[in-house]
C-alpha cells in the first residue's frame, strides 16, 4: 500500500477524532480501511507461504502445502 494512502488513513482518522466526518469522508475511511486489511492479509499469507515445518521425524512440511482440518 503507498504511503500517501496510509497517510490519508491517519489523516482521516485525526479529523474524525477531532471534528467529526462528512458522509463522503466516512465512506472514503471504509474503502481505504478495507484496502489496508486486504494488503496486510496478502503479506501475511506471503510470509506463511514460505515457511517451512521441521516435524519431529525429520521431515520438512511446507506450511502452504499442509491440509486443513
Amino acid at each position: 500500500m503507498e504511503e500517501s494512502r496510509l497517510a490519508r488513513i491517519n489523516q482521516l482518522y485525526k479529523k474524525s477524532q477531532e471534528e467529526g466526518l462528512t458522509e463522503e469522508e466516512k465512506a472514503e475511511q471504509a474503502e481505504l480501511r478495507s484496502e489496508y486489511i486486504q494488503s496486510v492479509r496478502n503479506n501475511l499469507r506471503g510470509t506463511l507461504n514460505n515457511i517451512s515445518l521441521l516435524n519431529p521425524d525429520g521431515t520438512v512440511t511446507e506450511l502452504s502445502k499442509k491440509e486443513k482440518n
